[in-house]
């Protein structure tokens, strides 16, 4: 029965994707869903998307072994980023009527840092994409008993995802998350419920989490090494995801700048609260079956494995259906975003000035060309990478976080920014970056901290001393 129900689910949402395809008749309605969807759309686009396989999976079981400071990546720092885009990134970059977040760059700093950052921001996808990937062959493995293999599992689901993505772009995104959002909220509220019954109630596993640490062990040891490590995972999440293309093409698919700030801060704000049902589902499980979690605790990927085992061992099968209803809603609204997101800036910010001039209809299909391409990359990076699905996506984010944060945020708030002080910071924070993860990756100060900072001061101090030498070379603001 709830392998019938998988596959009906399964392919009614490729269906209702395929169905809001029909509304891509250029390439802005396949970027940004034609700057038209509404508030509540674009609250739910934005919560789904986040809402992911690390969410519903890697987060409880990072949880389970570290307690609250161990997850303050994500949904701390994930959660913080969606409300500091609302507040100030989404009106200015609004404005702009930009396609995707490379076109800032272009306007702001020029052809080379547009194609510098652009590049960075497409190989900060591999790990997320490929963990939505990765949780697809984990839920197919699970509810089939085995008998379809991870491997397995990862092709089929990235397929089929894959169906309505190249042909329904942000449309079909927005519409699939926008129903998949009520699948979560109701499954994640139901399944909340069902299992703290089974636990003795909500305080008891509250209470039962305290007692053990879980909760009360927030804050990092107050050692240097210690809080640069807290800092630097907080911050990876919090400003590396903002210089984003999913990010910014739900700012641009809103239908003005009002929505698309509120939006943001509500798609935040609904995240935060609804990513810590998974980590009670989990805890609640060291109570309902302490042998379960003690057997698949010790692995990163097998950890991943203790809520569906203990949902598939001990709810009834309503309750499995709403679970697994809601978790390959999280991880198909995630996996479809992740996806478009970065091919779509491939193909307008390296693959069409390659080009020269393109038609707009020509653009389109170059669009679906490249979310065919990268979904057969990112499968095979999932296929052969041994990191857990909380790793794969908090690493995603240090590429970001060095090379076009800094850029992005001086760009708009600091008049005196210049071309030569963009490339310097991106040079700098990737290469710092680099170094530091090669020859000293468990240095006190964590790599991708040392090159935030190297890039702060590649852009201020080589900003400052062109402009010294040639006081008139500022950029003018872009339009």
């Amino acid at each position: 029965m709830l392998l019938t129900f998988v596959i009906s689910y399964w392919v009614i949402s490729v269906a209702i994707g395929l169905w809001a395809a029909r509304r891509v008749k250029n390439a802005t309605d396949y970027a940004v869903a034609g700057r038209s969807l509404p508030l509540v759309v674009v609250t739910a686009t934005v919560f789904a998307t986040w809402f992911g396989s690390e969410t519903v999976l890697g987060i409880p079981a990072t949880f389970l072994r570290e307690g609250l400071g161990g997850v303050i990546a994500d949904p701390f720092g994930s959660s913080i980023c969606l409300i500091l885009v609302g507040i100030f990134f989404a009106k200015p970059l609004y404005r702009m009527r930009l396609l995707t977040i490379g076109d800032y760059y272009r306007d702001r700093y020029g052809r080379s840092v547009e194609a510098l950052t652009t590049i960075c921001i497409v190989i900060s996808y591999l790990g997320w994409v490929a963990a939505q990937i990765s949780a697809l062959g984990l839920v197919f493995n699970v509810v089939s008993n085995g008998a379809m293999s991870h491997s397995m599992g990862m092709i089929v689901g990235a397929a089929t995802v894959l169906i309505y993505t190249v042909w329904g772009g942000m449309w079909a995104v927005a519409i699939t998350d926008f129903l998949q959002m009520i699948i979560i909220v109701l499954g994640m509220l139901y399944i909340g419920w069902d299992v703290s019954q089974m636990a003795g109630g909500v305080s008891v596993v509250v209470n039962h989490a305290w007692d053990a640490g879980k909760i009360t062990n927030f804050w990092p040891d107050w050692n240097l090494a210690a809080v640069l490590s807290f800092i630097a995972a907080a911050v990876t999440m919090m400003l590396g995801s903002i210089p984003q293309q999913d990010v910014f093409q739900r700012i641009a698919s809103a239908k003005d700048e009002n929505t698309a700030a509120k939006a943001s801060v509500l798609g935040g704000v609904i995240y935060f609260f609804f990513a810590f049902i998974p980590m009670f589902l989990a805890y609640a499980a060291t109570i309902i079956d302490p042998n379960l979690v003690a057997r698949l605790i010790e692995g990163d990927k097998q950890a991943q494995h203790i809520l569906p085992s203990m949902i598939l061992t001990h709810a009834p099968l309503f309750a499995q259906v709403m679970f697994f209803g809601a978790l390959l809603s999280a991880i198909k609204s995630c996996a479809s975003a992740t996806l478009l997101a970065p091919s779509v800036t491939f193909t307008e910010n390296i693959l069409k000035p390659a080009y020269g001039h393109l038609g707009d209809r020509q653009l389109l299909r170059l669009m679906r060309i490249v979310v065919l391409c990268f979904t057969v990359l990112v499968t095979i990076f999932a296929l052969n990478s041994d990191l857990s699905i909380y790793k794969m996506v908090e690493n995603a984010y240090k590429v970001s976080l060095v090379s076009a944060f800094v850029p992005l945020v001086f760009g708009l708030y600091w008049k005196r920014a210049n071309r030569l002080g963009a490339l310097a910071a991106i040079i700098l924070g990737l290469s710092t970056w680099i170094w530091l993860e090669v020859l000293a990756p468990d240095a006190t100060c964590p790599p991708q901290l040392a090159g935030l900072l190297a890039a702060l001061v590649g852009m201020v101090v080589v900003s400052l001393a062109s402009s010294a030498i040639r006081p008139n070379s500022h950029h003018a603001h872009s339009k």
